[in-house]
């Protein structure tokens, strides 16, 4: 199993996040919905919220974790933060999507 990269900035981000919220990591994961069946789901976890089987990906001073069954999606993707003039944003390019709707918001593998 491939595990999901971090870019710097979006290391950096993480720990910002982690240390701004005083959370002990980032979640993302995969929940159905959406137009092309998927939606990523970003969220926040205290330590003590955590199951044997996530896994953990070290950002620097802060963590990125993923809920197990996510994993098989999630492989060879790159997780990036991406300033643009209106906003900023961490960006998931995951190769394995076959499909997204036109908002953008939902992907079909």
């Amino acid at each position: 199993m491939q595990i999901p990269t971090l870019t710097g900035t979006a290391a950096q981000h993480i720990s910002k996040i982690c240390k701004e919220y005083a959370v002990y990591a980032v979640t993302l994961n995969l929940k159905g919905g959406g137009c092309a069946g998927f939606e990523y789901k970003w969220g926040t976890i205290q330590e003590q919220d955590l199951e044997d089987t996530d896994i953990v990906i070290d950002a620097g001073a802060g963590r990125l974790v993923i809920k197990e069954f996510s994993m098989p999606f999630l492989e060879d993707t790159e997780i990036d933060y991406v300033t643009e003039m209106m906003s900023s944003k961490l960006v998931v390019r995951n190769p394995n999507v076959q499909a997204a709707c036109g908002c953008g918001e939902s992907i079909g593998f």
